[in-house]
């Protein structure tokens, strides 16, 4: 087998079978296959595309190429969740602890942050005392114990996925729907839930900005995922302003906090419900959405969701004070309230640029080495539609670098926008697939 053969082949149009996508995967992934000749097949793959057996069959070979995880010594059926990402988007720290507390075990390795704000782990890392390096018998014991446990990604999970996203971002080859379907499953797959909800975002601040591309790319990721045998549910949701009211690491811990004790804002508490739903119903522990949705409120209502949080931050080293008394948090030293000059409504907030301000205040990574500040970024008190009178705080701005803030209000400012008439509110839940 030649990949000189498998580049003409794919930049004909003809699919490719099985073995050779195996046999690319493999020899690529132990460097027997040069960057030049894999970045013409995913050129070629980007003008062609991939069918629906190329695709599985390339998910497949990414998510074996390195360690597939075994989490069948966890009781119960493990739903794992993925997000494809935005702005203020704290889901993972309000969503598991509700569903945990309603039986559904949650065994998830989650990531940083690269770009404007942290990820999971810098999240859970702003607790003082919480670790998220775990063996990995502790790992299944805490799950087995008290039905959740998060930690950082050590395991070597789909390699060539790494590999070839590395070489797609500098060749212009990032956006192509198949590639993005099978880099995101492999590692789900890899991961070892037995089902997988996916929050497809879709708007300003998120990867899919049109919706139209949203879907496609959800339901080629249910396509993949039933193919290898797991229970999927995909919602489309709203990304065209930042979910919530905070972004921010520390800012959005507490803001978690408050949803858990049933304080959360409305499209933060929609979503969260919404998912947490969808996912009883693919563990078993709701037969339709209206029983998964009754049950959701009650765990919030009841305490339950809160005080299984406490039990996940105590088990991990974390000071659970802090979740008591979010008061307490370590907060910045500058503290700035950003103000209306008119009267109106907020026609819009564009929230990848509202990312861009958390990242300038130091809340984001620039690179891998960046340290990220858990104490900077900004919370807003008016959102998309809602009523401005001049001199209305519109949001506040922390931060621990003068200048820095300077900047974030600048930009702030060129980014949110009040018009005389008072437009839609953004529709949080587009659509469902299941």
């Amino acid at each position: 087998m030649r990949m000189y053969d498998l580049i003409l082949k794919k930049r004909q149009g003809k699919p490719l079978t099985k073995d050779e996508i195996q046999w690319m995967i493999r020899e690529y992934t132990d460097g027997r296959i040069p960057d030049y000749q894999m970045s013409a097949l995913l050129m070629a793959i980007c003008f062609q595309g991939l069918d629906k057996e190329e695709t599985y069959e390339l998910t497949m070979a990414m998510a074996r190429s390195g360690e597939m995880l075994d989490l069948s010594q966890i009781q119960g059926i493990k739903v794992d969740k993925h997000s494809t990402g935005g702005v203020g988007d704290k889901t993972s720290l309000a969503l598991t602890p509700i569903v945990a507390s309603l039986g559904i075990p949650v065994a998830k390795m989650s990531g940083r942050g690269l770009g404007h704000t942290g990820g999971t782990i810098d999240k859970l890392e702003s607790i003082p005392g919480f670790s998220t390096q775990l063996e990995d018998d502790a790992f299944e014991e805490q799950v087995n114990s008290i039905g959740i446990s998060i930690m950082g990604q050590t395991k070597d999970l789909a390699p060539a996925d790494k590999l070839l996203y590395a070489l797609r971002d500098v060749t212009a080859t990032v956006d192509q729907i198949s590639l993005i379907a099978s880099s995101i499953m492999s590692k789900k797959l890899a991961a070892g839930a037995d089902a997988i909800l996916l929050d497809v975002k879709t708007g300003s601040g998120a990867f899919m900005k049109e919706e139209s591309d949203a879907i496609q790319l959800a339901k080629e990721m249910v396509e993949i995922g039933k193919s290898a045998g797991r229970k999927m549910t995909a919602v489309i949701t709203n990304m065209d302003e930042p979910l919530g009211m905070a972004v921010g690491n520390i800012l959005e811990v507490k803001e978690a906090i408050d949803t858990l004790k049933g304080n959360g804002p409305d499209d933060f508490v929609e979503l969260i419900e919404t998912l947490a739903s969808h996912m009883l119903i693919l563990g078993g522990a709701a037969k339709d959405f209206d029983e998964g949705l009754k049950r959701v409120r009650e765990s919030i209502q009841s305490g339950k969701a809160l005080d299984k949080f406490k039990q996940f931050v105590a088990a991990q080293g974390g000071d659970t004070k802090y979740i008591d008394h979010p008061e307490l948090f370590e907060q910045a030293d500058i503290i700035e309230e950003i103000r209306s000059e008119q009267d109106g409504f907020v026609g819009s907030i564009d929230a990848q640029e509202m990312g861009i301000c958390s990242l300038i205040l130091g809340g984001g990574r620039e690179t891998k080495e960046s340290v990220i500040d858990p104490t900077v970024g900004l919370v807003f008190s008016k959102k998309v539609a809602d009523p401005v009178k001049k001199g209305d705080v519109l949001a506040t701005i922390y931060g621990n670098d003068e200048e820095k803030v300077k900047q974030a209000v600048l930009h702030f400012k060129e980014n949110y926008h009040i018009i005389e008439e008072k437009p839609m509110k953004p529709i949080m839940i587009r659509e469902v697939l299941s």
